[in-house]
Parts: structure tokens; C-alpha cells; sequence
């Protein structure tokens, strides 16, 4: 009989970190996949990182995992995102070669020590007596396993569906099965449908772009892994563009509006809120005259272009006519046509913040399973419930994160404290503490955590450590310097910013960083040092923003307390006397598992917490 420390269901980009996690901590790991040469497949966007999304990619890359790596390695053009704007909500967002993309993630995999990497479809979980102990395929073999995590994607029950044809399948109409979360239903886990989908793919070659706008990406050395030393050079990026929706586009759509499946009655599931469809755009908003459009490569050994917001469940012909009055699309050829997928989630509020599960000892899940959008949010997902899975079997404590932490932290916590009826995706509005969970300061926050779990080598956090005494020292160096504002070349450079000088007046360099659009690199210049321009950079967020940050700083700390006040899935809300009628039933509800979440439940009062810290404090001094 086959057995394994941990088996990973699910070739996705959650299953590739949990798999990778668990092998490279000396698991005897399987990773089981329906499709060896679709590991690491990307079935919507072809791009990596974005608001939100992109910073999570960093803390995937500060913590150890693979898809930053991939992502830098087989990008086809790199963006900072919302550069003009604040520190906090600035993102990387690379297009990726997606067929690249694909096969270095497969040739890691396969090349992994202490990981099996084997073709197969799981049709059962298997337990006994509440704990995992492995999982039954299709061919009747059983698999042994300590430990399980699941990241079936949308191959749980996939139904695909274009107009009123349904055909049950996962992304491309792969195989699908309705076994495996019937097996999970069977012992207790709560399932429900969501429904997600994709635009059309359009031959390159038959676009006339002169009619769209052309968005190239930034000029500079961006990337999402530390470990990244060279990137594509901007000269040989490819660039994206933009169209729009046209009167006409929406003059289709509305008429065939009964023929999508979304409003045909076909669908049955919840769709995304925040990707919607473009007949569900329309409907929502109908007061907009136009829709953005982004046009994306997909490969370049590929003639296809994504069309991104354009997502369609509407039939072939519609399709067709429809794409044809984009700007730029007068004479475009479809080589793939867009197409709903509908598929079995499980419910997250069944979640431990560790991503084991509150019913099943030993089993994990990550990635859409747990009802999210994404690959990013997938991948986070998957190297958390990968790097505990490991701790469970360890007898180690899980790896949680706080909401001042991280992404990740943010979007397991909403996942196990508020759930989700529809597909969860993360948004910079999401994050209270988003100043403090930077794109620049991922490896800050999480790179200790990841060195302790094992995942960070040595060298590469002694290359860390490095560079927090260079940043220091670039601080040091700041506050040592004091410049004459009087001084021509001082003038030279502050004048062009803005300023107005001719005082003679000796300034603290710090203070002189302080003002907007003054830089580190350019105060030091004037002492005639040149600084590593990413360096320099952090150094001004840090400098120019440190009463907001330590604020928050401030804040995070307050509600610290509230999350080490820990509560339990089996903590009895009837012994607790004076809580309002609403709050002890969402308290039965949810079941959080410290203060801090309960706070985070709507429907919670200030009195009900009150009243469950005076119950908690009660219980300690009665046990001790």
C-alpha cells in the first residue's frame, strides 16, 4: 500500500506551494493531479499580482514559496500599479507567459526532492474516527496519508456552461467529479456552489491596435522575488492595450440577455463580485456608457490575446457579435470562445486560521475550495496549509497571521470569521493595517517566520539581515547630514520640486527627506554618495511616513491583546450569562477562535465582548 506523510490534491497554484512546502521541510509528500502536463496551468488572466494580490505575491516570496520565482522569471512585461498613489496601495502586476509559466512549474515540481508528483483523480476522503487517513482514486487504488490538503480548484462537480449548454467538466471541460465532495459531505463538511468565468481568446494577428490604447509596462527593476536578479529588459517587454465598449456592444448583449446562462436561469451558483461578467456589468451599472477592456498576451509561442473584461456566458453567435464592434475588433477572429464554470466550494467558517478543518482532523484545503478567486489568493492559501500541515504532524504550533501581518493573514481571517457566499477575492479596502502591509516591506513582516518554518535558507536571511543594516545605515547617514539650503547645488536640486529657498539655513537631511518629492537618493547625491535606488526608496516610505506608520503600529498593538484572548471551537456560549440574543447566536455561528474575531462579527456588540472577557478571565481563575 501506497502511504505518505501528506498528499496534495490538486495541481493548482495552491496545490504547487502546499506540495512544495511540505516536501522541502522533509515530508514524504504526493502531489496528485489530473493532468501532470497542467500543473501550474492558468485557465483566466495571464498575469500574476495586481491591488492587494501582488503584495500577497511578496509575502509568498518572504515566507519561501515558488510563484514569485516563476512569476518573475517568465514575465512578458512588469507594472507598478497605482505609483502616483500612496505606499500602501502601491502593487506589482507582472503579464506572464502562460504556457512559460506552466512548464517551469511542472519541471519544479518534478524535480523536488521528497515529492511524488502522480496523474490521478481522488474520488474519496477517507477518515476514521474524525482524522484523516489518505484518499480513494477513480481506479479503486486507496493512498495512505497522515495528513490531506485539498486544493481542488473549480474541479469539484464543474459544470461548463455556454448559453444554455452545460457539460460537466473544470476549466477547458477537463474531467470533473461530483464523488469527492459528496465524500466530503458525507462527513459533516457544508458545500455550496460558485460560479466564476472566462472571456473570449482572440487571434493577435486579426486585432487592429491602432484603434486601442497602448499600455506598456515600467521602466525599472521590478520583480516579486528577493532571489530575482534579472528580469526581462524593458526593451524586449510586451506591451498591453486598452478598449472599450462601444453602444453598440451593449445594444447586443442586452437583447440576448436571456440567452447567458447567468440570467437564463442555468446558473445555480453565486458569481463573483468584483469580476463580474460583462452582461452582469451591464445590468448593475447601466448607467456607464462604456466598459474598460484590457488586452492581454497570453504566450509568446502563442497568436492569442485575453480580452480581460469581457468574461460571457452568452452563446457563440452572440459572442461573435458582440467582440466585433470592440474598437480594434472590427475584423477579429475568435479562437476560443468564453464560457461559464459552476463548481462545489466548501464553507469557510468550517476553517481553523491554521486552514485545517474544524470537522476533520488532518485535513487541509486552500485555494477555491475554500470559496476565494485568484490565483495569488490561492497560492497564499496553499503555502500556509502546506507549511501547517507539516506543523500538525510535527506537534509544532500552526503558522497564523495577524491581520497587521499580512494579505494572507487578512484573507484567512475573513474567510474563517465572516465567510463568503460568493468568490472571495482581496482588495486593499479589505486591510485596516494596509500602510503597514507594503509591496517593500514583505520580507520585514514574514521573512523571520518563513526562516523558522525552514523554508528560507540561511544564506538567504543572512542576505536579509544585511540589508536591514544598509537601510539603517542609509538612516544613520540622513540624520547625520545637515546641507546649507543656500547652497547652489542644494538650490539646483530643490527648486525644480517646488521650492522656493535663498535662506541661509542649515537642514537635517531627514527632515529635508520629510517634504514631498525630496528623496533619500537625491539628498545623498548632494553629499556626493551614490545608494541602491530600492534601498533609498524604502528609506523614503519610511521616513516621509513614519507618524502615520507608527500610528497604526499603535492601533495593531491595541488589538493584539484581543487576538492572544483565545476562545476555542468548543467554547460554550450557554454558560455565558448577559450575552444579547444576537450576539451569542452568531457567536454559536461563526465560532471564532479568539476576542480579536469575535470583535470582527457583525451582529457582536462592545457589551458581548465585555461580558466574554469577564467570562474568559473568570474561567482562568478558576483553573488556576
Amino acid at each position: 500500500m501506497n502511504r505518505f506523510d501528506i498528499i496534495v490534491i490538486g495541481g493548482g497554484h495552491a496545490g504547487i506551494e502546499a506540495a512544495l512546502a511540505a516536501a522541502r521541510l522533509k515530508k514524504k509528500t504526493m502531489l496528485l493531479t489530473l493532468s501532470i502536463d497542467n500543473i501550474g496551468k492558468m485557465p483566466c488572466n495571464p498575469s500574476v499580482g495586481g491591488p492587494a494580490k501582488g503584495i500577497v505575491v511578496r509575502e509568498i516570496d518572504a515566507l519561501g514559496g515558488q510563484m514569485p520565482i516563476t512569476a518573475d522569471r517568465t514575465a512578458l512585461q512588469f507594472k507598478m500599479l497605482n505609483s502616483a498613489k500612496g505606499p500602501g496601495v502601491r502593487a506589482l502586476r507582472v503579464q506572464s507567459d502562460k504556457l512559460a509559466y506552466k512548464k517551469m512549474m511542472r519541471d519544479v515540481c518534478l524535480a523536488q526532492e521528497n515529492l511524488t508528483v502522480m496523474e490521478g483523480m481522488a474520488i474519496r476522503l477517507n477518515t476514521l474516527n474524525g482524522k484523516v487517513t489518505g484518499v480513494t482514486l477513480k481506479d479503486g487504488s486507496f493512498i495512505a496519508a497522515e495528513a490531506v490538503v485539498m486544493t481542488t480548484g473549480t474541479y469539484m462537480a464543474g459544470v461548463n456552461m455556454i448559453s444554455d449548454e452545460v457539460k460537466p467538466g473544470g476549466p477547458d471541460l477537463e474531467t470533473t467529479t461530483e464523488d469527492l465532495s459528496a465524500s466530503l459531505r458525507e462527513i459533516g463538511i457544508r458545500t455550496f456552489r460558485l460560479k466564476t468565468g472566462t472571456p473570449p481568446r482572440v487571434l493577435t494577428s486579426s486585432i487592429d491596435f491602432s484603434k486601442t490604447r497602448y499600455e506598456p509596462g515600467t521602466d525599472a527593476f521590478l520583480h516579486f522575488s528577493e532571489t530575482t536578479k534579472t528580469i526581462r529588459p524593458f526593451k524586449d517587454q510586451v506591451p498591453c492595450y486598452m478598449t472599450y465598449t462601444t453602444p453598440e456592444t451593449h445594444e447586443i448583449i442586452m437583447k440576448n440577455l436571456k440567452r447567458s446562462s447567468m440570467y437564463s436561469g442555468v446558473v445555480k451558483g453565486v458569481g463573483p463580485r468584483y469580476c463580474p461578467s460583462i452582461e452582469d456589468k451591464l445590468v448593475r451599472f447601466s448607467d456607464k456608457p462604456r466598459h474598460l477592456l484590457f488586452l492581454e498576451p497570453e504566450s509568446l509561442s502563442l497568436d492569442t490575446t485575453y480580452v480581460q473584461g469581457f468574461s460571457t456566458s452568452l452563446p457563440r453567435d452572440v459572442q461573435e457579435a458582440m467582440t466585433h464592434t470592440l474598437p480594434g475588433f472590427e475584423k477579429c477572429v475568435i479562437k476560443k470562445y468564453a464560457y461559464a464554470i459552476e463548481y462545489d466550494a466548501i464553507d469557510p467558517l468550517q476553517m481553523k486560521r491554521s486552514l485545517e478543518s474544524r470537522i476533520i482532523e488532518n485535513l487541509f484545503t486552500a485555494g477555491q475550495i475554500n470559496g476565494t478567486s485568484g490565483y495569488e489568493e490561492a497560492a497564499g492559501q496553499g503555502i500556509v496549509a502546506g507549511i501547517n500541515a507539516v506543523r500538525k504532524l510535527d506537534g509544532k504550533e500552526p503558522l497564523v497571521f495577524g491581520r497587521d501581518e499580512a494579505y494572507i493573514g487578512v484573507l484567512i481571517d475573513d474567510l474563517t470569521t465572516k465567510g463568503t457566499l460568493e468568490p472571495y477575492r482581496l482588495l486593499t479596502s479589505r486591510a485596516e493595517f494596509r500602510l503597514l502591509l507594503r509591496h517593500d516591506n514583505a520580507d520585514v513582516r514574514l521573512i523571520e517566520k518563513g526562516h523558522e518554518c525552514g523554508l528560507v535558507t540561511d544564506e538567504r536571511y543572512e542576505d536579509y539581515l544585511n540589508k536591514m543594516a544598509d537601510l539603517e545605515e542609509l538612516r544613520r547617514k540622513l540624520g547625520d547630514l545637515t546641507l546649507e539650503l543656500d547652497d547652489p547645488d542644494v538650490e539646483a536640486y530643490l527648486e525644480p520640486l517646488g521650492y522656493i529657498v535663498g535662506e541661509h539655513k542649515g537642514v537635517n537631511g531627514l527632515d529635508l527627506v520629510r517634504r514631498p518629492n525630496v528623496t533619500t537618493a537625491g539628498v545623498l547625491k548632494l553629499n556626493n554618495e551614490e545608494v541602491d535606488e530600492e534601498l533609498a526608496a524604502r528609506c523614503d516610505i519610511e521616513v516621509k511616513y513614519e507618524g502615520y506608520i507608527q500610528k497604526a503600529k499603535r492601533e495593531a498593538a491595541k488589538l493584539e491583546g484581543m487576538e492572544n484572548m483565545k476562545l476555542g471551537y468548543d467554547f460554550n456560549y450557554d454558560l455565558v450569562d448577559n450575552l444579547s440574543l444576537e450576539g451569542r447566536q452568531k457567536l454559536m455561528k461563526y465560532r471564532p477562535e479568539t476576542m480579536g474575531q469575535a470583535s470582527r462579527i457583525s451582529g457582536v456588540n462592545p457589551a458581548d465582548l465585555a461580558v466574554l472577557a469577564i467570562a474568559l478571565k473568570q474561567m482562568k481563575e478558576k483553573q488556576s
